[in-house]
């Protein structure tokens, strides 16, 4: 799944950098800790490395 928006691919940038160990899962906060709960290494990586060139920087739910 492609990100949606700029703060989407940030948030699972973050979730993404917690489930490879190189932060910490307790500074996770909203939605990439929804993220790092609900989603797989491989699904982050291919929200975070969504060409972020015209996505908006948020998207209303």
């Amino acid at each position: 799944m492609k990100a949606q928006s700029k703060a989407q691919q940030r948030a699972a940038g973050a979730a993404l950098s917690a489930k490879r160990g190189k932060t910490k899962v307790k500074d996770l906060q909203g939605a990439s800790k929804d993220m790092y709960d609900s989603m797989s290494e491989d699904e982050l990586e291919e929200m975070a490395s969504t060409d972020h060139d015209g996505l908006p920087d948020e998207v209303d739910d």
